[in-house]
């Protein structure tokens, strides 16, 4: 699996970018969104989802990789593939599509061309659980401080098969233990521990 991709960007089109990597141009599809930062002659590293097909291999590029973490989670609900994956995160942060899917928001949802009433109500049921809250901003609108062994452990723990609600709980009961230089394994096992618990 190709994690990202660093090189320098050779081409941007309406809906890819090719990389050079080692002397071979990648082609990524991208969201416009991620397309608008890239500049030809720049050094760009974008994190990647490769899809596998019988007759591709489609390589997706993203500007971060909470936007890669959403586009491959929404794939989870029946009915999304990686083409309508990327056109809600074309329309949608993804912090509004995890808003859209904690608050029940259909018509937010509904405003992603090939998403129908139903489709918006599936993604909404099937995804509730595990999609988590917005993380870019708190209720009072201000900026979270990013902590990235958070979303390590919380990938981790929903990997397993425990819900983004549980997760979170289990992160914060042990976010005392993080201290300055968060080990993430020994933070994932606590976290484990605590949820076998309950």
């Amino acid at each position: 699996m190709i994690a990202f991709v660093r090189g320098e960007v050779a081409a941007v089109t309406l809906t890819s970018a090719v990389v050079e990597v080692g002397g071979v141009g990648l082609e990524l599809m991208c969201t416009p969104n991620t397309l608008a930062t890239l500049r030809t002659g720049q050094t760009a590293t974008l994190p990647t989802s490769m899809i596998v097909r019988e007759d591709s291999l489609t390589l997706f590029g993203f500007a971060d990789e909470d936007e890669k973490q959403v586009f491959e989670l929404v794939q989870t609900a029946s009915g999304v593939g990686p083409k309508l994956a990327q056109a809600m995160l074309a329309v949608l942060t993804p912090d509004a599509v995890r808003r859209a899917v904690a608050g029940d928001d259909v018509r937010t949802l509904t405003t992603v061309p090939g998403i129908g009433q139903k489709g918006a109500q599936r993604i909404i049921l099937e995804l509730k659980d595990r999609i988590g809250l917005p993380v870019s901003v708190t209720g009072s609108g201000v900026p979270m401080p990013s902590e990235p062994w958070r979303d390590q452990v919380r990938q981790g723990l929903v990997g397993l098969g425990w819900s983004a609600k549980d997760a979170d709980q289990a992160i914060d009961s042990v976010a005392g233990e993080a201290g300055e230089m968060p080990d993430v394994a020994a933070l994932l096992r606590a976290a484990l521990r605590t949820l076998s618990r309950t």
